[in-house]
Parts: structure tokens; C-alpha cells; sequence
């Protein structure tokens, strides 16, 4: 099998081919339905996990397929070739963004207790971090988690979190030690709880079918074992994460830019313009050509950032760097394949015009552009 690039395995390529294959058949026909309701279907989310999809990064040992960041980097391109943001981002908040933080910090009990759900795609689940008034900067939340007997009372406001208004069990982050900027700790809060509630549905520019919550935690009552993770360690056990969060939202974006050249490659081919077609204008071609330079090198850095961290190596520099750019790259490219498609462009029925809306957020979530470019910065001059 040829390989798309050095880090690829014959059986990384075979879960990028039937990847792109579930979404060209259970996905793009459906999507449109799924952007009205809000809401991606669960039963999608099921059948993903009775292919194995939703475990690649979970060990053999708990159920899952036991594949590295690697893993993640291609089956995260693969269902960018949707063209449904929402749809690839309630899948990757589930496999790639909460997922590990019960996998990593988990004990064997919660492992048990929890993990089948989640492998099969009964159980979806949330992160909350994100509140009102701390977005990147995770160690300013203000949602509190303190003791009562033997387990720990919950309140506070988050906001943005995706998956929570259909999901099944959110991992919440709340401050444990009022004293410590980091004193951060991370629970498991099943839906329904008492006191835990959808305050409201976002509505949203883009990413519309995926479901996106404000969530308010009124004197929430968690059991000892709902603590995930060690106490007061939440902010470090996040921060472990943060690299596959930040790769997974550039590999989304790379698969749907890719999708959004080819497709306006066709449709330039196609229109009739000047006497001719619209892709034989050298303007149109030497741009578009330009563009697919930047996506290729863009993809070749998020999956040496993903060797990286597979070896075992700090790639901080290296994944906000890729993340900075690469989000970026990818609103210039649907900036560019709008323009192209011309009237057609600016009309809701075109592929490319929610595909424009759902690239934005890209350069936002998972760490802004300029916070991305901070870490960048602080470790200039100690090379790649």
C-alpha cells in the first residue's frame, strides 16, 4: 500500500480509508438535516464504535485499539473530508479531547465503570474547562469543587462545551484549592445529576450540528470516586492533553481545506468564463496552487509534531506552532475556494459556504492563534 507520507502504517492507512468511506457514506448525505437540527444523530455515533473508531487511542488492555498521536492525526484529517465541521468535532471531543483525560487519570474502577460506554458510542462525552471568564487561560476558572464529607460539592458556570446538551458525562474542571492558582481538580459528572443543568444552547456561526452548551453547576453533590485524577493535579493532567487537542483541530481543518481545493479545482474546471473555463485563468490556477503548497506543508508539520510526541519528546513548540499556522492556512484556503466559486460562494446552499463558517472557529478554540504563538515564543532559541 502506498503510504501518504513517512509516518503512515499500513494500518494507520487502512482506518484513514475507512474513515474517509464512513463519512462519504453515512455523513455528506445526511449532514445538511443534521446542521438544521442541531444535533448529530447518536446512532452515527454508534455505529463508530461498533467499528472501532472510537477507541483508537484508548490501550488494548481497556478495549481500544492502543495507537498513538499518530492515530489520532489521520483519523482526525479523514473526517475533515465531511465537510460537516460539527459533525468531526462532537466525534473528536469524544475520542481526542475528553476521552484521554478518562483513559490517562482514570483507575481501574472508573476504567471499568465507564469505558465500554464510551468505546461503543453509548456514552458520549464533554469536557467543561471553558467558563465565562477563562477561555486559554485554563488556571483563571472560577468554578469550585469543595469538600463535603466524603465527596465534593460543585459550582459554577462553564460555557462553549461541546457534546454537553446531548452528551452523557461530562468532565468538569473546578477549582479544589482557592489558594493555589493551580489548585485545580477534574470530576465525573454524569447527565441529570442534581444541580446540573443546560442553562442554554449556543447558536452558533458555525459548527452548527454539533451541540454546544452553557452549563451551570448548582451545589452539585459528586461522590469521592467521581474525582478523576489526582487532587489538585487537574490543571497539569489538562495540560498533558492540550497537544492532541491542538493536532486533532488542525487535522480536522486539513482534511476539510483539502476537501475545499479539490472541490473548487472541480467547480473552476467546470465554470465558463472569458471564453473559456475559470481554471484557465493563470490567477486562479497559480493561487490555488499556492494554497495546496501551504496545505501540503502544513499537514507534513502536524504529523511530524504527532511523531514527536509518539517518541516521547516535548512537542509543545512544535504542535502550537503547527496549530498557530495551520488554523490559519486553513481560513485562508476557504477564504480563497469562497472567492472562486464566486455568487455560489456566498449562497447557503454551497458546500463551501458552510465550510468557510466552520474553518473560523478553528483559529479560536483549542488555544487562540495568539496564545499558540506565545508558546512559541517563550521557547524561541532551543531549535525545532
Amino acid at each position: 500500500m502506498a503510504h501518504r507520507n513517512a509516518y503512515m502504517t499500513d494500518e494507520l492507512e487502512a482506518i484513514f480509508e475507512q474513515t474517509l468511506d464512513f463519512v462519504a457514506r453515512e455523513v455528506k448525505p445526511h449532514g445538511e438535516a443534521w446542521e438544521e437540527a442541531g444535533q448529530v444523530p447518536r446512532e452515527v455515533l454508534r455505529r463508530m464504535g461498533g467499528l472501532g473508531m472510537l477507541g483508537l487511542r484508548v490501550p488494548e488492555a481497556l478495549g481500544g485499539v492502543g495507537l498513538g498521536p499518530i492515530a489520532s492525526a489521520a483519523f482526525s484529517e479523514a473526517l475533515g473530508s465531511s465537510t460537516f465541521g460539527g459533525f468531526d468535532v462532537t466525534v473528536l471531543v469524544h475520542t481526542d479531547m475528553a476521552g484521554p483525560h478518562l483513559v490517562n487519570s482514570g483507575t481501574p474502577e472508573q476504567h471499568a465503570r465507564y469505558l465500554p460506554g464510551v468505546l461503543s458510542g453509548e456514552t458520549i462525552l464533554s469536557i467543561a474547562v471553558t467558563e465565562p471568564d477563562a477561555g486559554s487561560d485554563v488556571a483563571g476558572l472560577r468554578t469550585t469543587a469543595r469538600r463535603d464529607g466524603k465527596g465534593f460539592r460543585i459550582d459554577g458556570r462553564k460555557t462553549f462545551i461541546t457534546n454537553a446538551v446531548y452528551g452523557d458525562l461530562t468532565i468538569v474542571a473546578a477549582r479544589t484549592n482557592p489558594d493555589d492558582r493551580y489548585g485545580i481538580s477534574m470530576f465525573l459528572v454524569p447527565a441529570g445529576t442534581p444541580g446540573f443543568s443546560v442553562s442554554k444552547k449556543l447558536d452558533k456561526h458555525g459548527w452548527r450540528c454539533s451541540d454546544t452548551a452553557e452549563l451551570a453547576f448548582d451545589d452539585v453533590y459528586v461522590e469521592e470516586e467521581q474525582l478523576l485524577g489526582t487532587l489538585h493535579r487537574g490543571f497539569y493532567e489538562t495540560m498533558r492533553n492540550f497537544q492532541n487537542e491542538r493536532m486533532v483541530l488542525v487535522g480536522m481543518g486539513v482534511g476539510a481545506a483539502q476537501a475545499a481545493i479539490d472541490l473548487t479545482v472541480d467547480y473552476t474546471r467546470a465554470r465558463a468564463a472569458f471564453g473559456g473555463r475559470l481554471f484557465d485563468l493563470g490567477a486562479i490556477r497559480q493561487r490555488l496552487a499556492m494554497q495546496q503548497a501551504k496545505l501540503d506543508a502544513v499537514r507534513a508539520s502536524m504529523y511530524h509534531a504527532a511523531w514527536l510526541g509518539e517518541q516521547g519528546v516535548d512537542n509543545v513548540k512544535a504542535m502550537s506552532g503547527v496549530k498557530a499556522w495551520g488554523a490559519e492556512v486553513v481560513n485562508q484556503i476557504m477564504y480563497d475556494c469562497t472567492q472562486f466559486h464566486g455568487g455560489m460562494g456566498f449562497m447557503r446552499e454551497s458546500a463551501i459556504e458552510r465550510m468557510y463558517r466552520d474553518a473560523r472557529v478553528l483559529t479560536i478554540g483549542g488555544g487562540a492563534t495568539e496564545v499558540m504563538l506565545e508558546e512559541v515564543a517563550k521557547r524561541s532559541g532551543q531549535g525545532g
